[in-house]
């Protein structure tokens, strides 16, 4: 395996998932047809689908990386356009921050500060209940 290839969402409007994902986070349209449509989401093939909507319950997300400096400028902007902030789960500063929203289909995202190396290092320094590999 050489990496993650692609990401779809089923969206029931594409007009509205559009208009989320280019103003709301940045994204570049690719290309469009009636029920598909691809976006470059900072290096990431995105692909959107019309179609029957049931995004996953609980804390399945996909998350995006942001450099802290600019954690306070993507909160006002995702607020300015009228997205709701969920709560964020509760964790040390050490692990960086995050930013919790729902697409307009419902699908969790996330915009956060830190890497996985980053986290790996903190939980090795804090964390007596893992094993590490």
């Amino acid at each position: 395996m050489r990496g993650l290839n692609h990401i779809t969402f089923a969206v029931s409007n594409m007009d509205r998932a559009l208009e989320f994902y280019t103003r709301a986070l940045g994204a570049k349209l690719l290309c469009r047809a009636d029920k598909t449509c691809y976006l470059d989401l900072g290096g990431i093939w995105l692909a959107l689908n019309c179609g029957p909507v049931t995004p996953p319950q609980g804390y399945t997300h996909l998350a995006f990386s942001i450099d802290d400096a600019d954690f306070q400028t993507w909160r006002e902007h995702l607020l300015s356009l009228g997205v709701e902030l969920r709560s964020d789960r509760e964790r040390h500063e050490a692990e960086g921050k995050s930013l919790y929203f729902t697409d307009p289909d419902g699908h969790l995202l996330e915009l956060h500060t830190k890497n996985r190396a980053q986290r790996v290092d903190y939980y090795r320094r804090t964390r007596t209940d893992m094993e590490f590999y």
